[in-house]
């Protein structure tokens, strides 16, 4: 009789369960679509112009420019060098303390985290412009001792290498703390064979070690595809030359040709991440043990010392000295004014673009999370990569996509282009980021759902969203900072007076007085550490500090 029961409401939910299907194959394929046009046409426009000629046949002669030239053999050199540098600055700073958070006994550790990741949320340009003002010619250092020391330091590779490593050590941080969170219970058993330091030594540092890579990784490629703070400190790399080969001398083949090497570089890398890490790219905190405890009792001062400098040196420092150079508060006030449709635009369209990034990507990451195929790798890979393709390779790509007559020319002629930039930029970090949320609702809630009757729509609205509460949150945050600190892309395709913030603090860097580019700076950096407080206060509700 039970299972006569059972077999009739199976037969009963059968038409609503493929009619769920549908529903949701139909709001997948559609969120795919939009990715595609939106996210991976521009990279893939900039390739296959690149193989075109004067005439419009095919053509490689923007590839032999490319690879006989001296000037760009020294740029792609630098460019590398540039990426190295970052990479290693950032590992050095950030491994460490990703380690003494998942290991040490901190008090306050959550607000300690989210003061540590500041720099990354901050824009680069920013931090940029706040190390011209402490070692520039006229800049804190050269004012304390009376003369310049640090100038050439300042304006220089090496200058932009430690910029990008200040701004991406967070990155190196959280994937460490993530990696040594989940050998815990390995370590735990290594304990009671041996000493806390062989532990350490011999099952602590190869188990994060591929972690620590990957993030090593990662930065490398988006130091490499940065343009504000080469463009800012005045080194010469490919996304630098990029801009002027297209913004100033107009030469869409050279762009192209220029773009091929960083978008072969980002495809690279986004492969190497997946092979080192796998299935581990969506994996959460959530379960993990404890593990190996950092014994702080022998070096307590000297950890709570060294996250003292850290946060003095790579936080509360730019931040005081754009403080210092903006002045007086009515300054601040006066450059807001002044700048006051900026501002406007710039949260406007940050907001309205986090809002759509949260829409699409909340489809596109939850249908990674529930992919059972072998395409999972694949889909990780596009993420990844283009999420990695350069800002002004991305603008150059979008103008040649939708500077066309018609609808698209209209599109191209508003601020839908700036949105249009934001989505392509940071869809694929938005994805990722809810796969990972979506991984940890059971697929068992969504199938005792259709069982019942329950439509997919109905199902995803009122069993998924509101389990995922937490990465939407933080997929809503980090969209809207940074898409409100995004440069490149938008320098490129900004229609003629709908400027946004950063492409106004970033033009006024060379006619404005320096303490009205710092106010607009700080600023700017203000306006984004508000919503990172409040992700940090939400969390600080859901959970109480670790």
């Amino acid at each position: 009789m039970g299972t006569a029961l059972i077999k009739a409401m199976i037969l009963r939910a059968r038409p609503s369960v493929v009619a769920s299907l549908s529903a949701r194959s139909l709001a997948l394929g559609l969120a795919w679509a939009l990715f595609i046009v939106l996210c991976a046409l521009p990279a893939l426009y900039m390739l296959g112009a690149s193989l075109h000629g004067a005439d419009g046949g095919l053509s490689f002669k923007n590839y032999r420019l490319l690879f006989i030239g001296t000037r760009q053999r020294e740029l792609l050199f630098n460019s590398a060098l540039l990426g190295a540098g970052a990479s290693a600055i950032a590992t050095f700073i950030g491994a460490p303390l990703g380690l003494l958070l998942a290991r040490a006994d901190l008090t306050a550790k959550r607000s300690l985290r989210l003061a540590l990741v500041i720099p990354l949320v901050v824009p680069s340009y920013i931090l940029a412009l706040a190390w011209t003002y402490i070692g520039g010619p006229t800049g804190i250092v050269a004012q304390a001792f009376g003369r310049d020391l640090m100038s050439v330091w300042t304006y220089s590779l090496a200058g932009a290498m430690i910029v990008m490593g200040i701004n991406f050590y967070p990155l190196s941080m959280l994937a460490t703390e993530a990696a040594a969170g989940r050998s815990g219970s390995l370590e735990e058993a290594g304990l009671l064979a041996a000493r806390p330091g062989r532990v350490l030594r011999r099952i602590t540092l190869p188990l994060i070690a591929p972690g620590i890579v990957a993030a090593a990784l990662i930065i490398f490629v988006l130091a490499v595809s940065e343009f504000g703070v080469p463009g800012l400190l005045r080194a010469r790399v490919f996304t630098t030359e990029v801009f002027t080969a297209f913004a100033a001398l107009y030469d869409f083949g050279a762009a192209t040709a220029l773009a091929v090497p960083l978008l072969a570089l980002a495809l690279i890398a986004g492969i190497a991440v997946k092979l080192i890490l796998g299935d581990r790219l969506l994996a959460t905190r959530r379960g993990f043990r404890s593990g190996l405890p950092l014994a702080l009792s022998r070096w307590r001062v000297a950890a709570f010392a060294g996250l003292a400098i850290v946060l003095a040196s790579f936080v509360v420092l730019p931040l005081a000295a754009l403080a210092v150079e903006a002045g007086r508060l009515e300054r601040i006030t006066s450059a807001a004014l002044k700048s006051a449709g900026a501002i406007t635009n710039s949260l406007a369209l940050a907001t309205i673009s986090a809002i759509l990034i949260v829409a699409l990507a909340v489809l596109l990451g939850y249908g990674r999370a529930r992919a059972r195929s072998k395409s999972c790798g694949f889909i990780d890979l596009i993420f990844i990569t283009i999420f990695a393709v350069p800002s002004t390779v991305l603008g150059v790509g979008l103008i040649g996509l939708w500077n066309r007559p018609g609808v698209m020319g209209e599109v191209y002629g508003s601020r839908l282009i700036i949105v249009a930039a934001y989505l392509a930029r940071l869809v694929p970090a938005a994805a990722l980021i809810l796969a990972a949320a979506v991984r940890q609702v059971p697929v068992s809630l969504e199938e005792a759902a259709e069982v019942a009757g329950a439509g997919w729509p109905r199902t995803f609205i009122r069993i998924v969203l509101p389990r995922i509460r937490a990465g939407l949150a933080a997929a809503l945050v980090v969209s809207f900072i940074f898409a409100f600190g995004e440069l490149g892309a938008t320098m490129l395709v900004a229609p003629p007076g709908q400027s946004t913030l950063p492409v106004r603090v970033y033009t006024l860097i060379a006619n404005a007085p320096p303490g009205e580019v710092a106010a607009l700076g700080l600023m700017q950096a203000c306006i984004i550490l508000v919503p990172l407080a409040l992700l940090g206060v939400f969390a600080r509700g859901r959970k109480g500090e670790n």
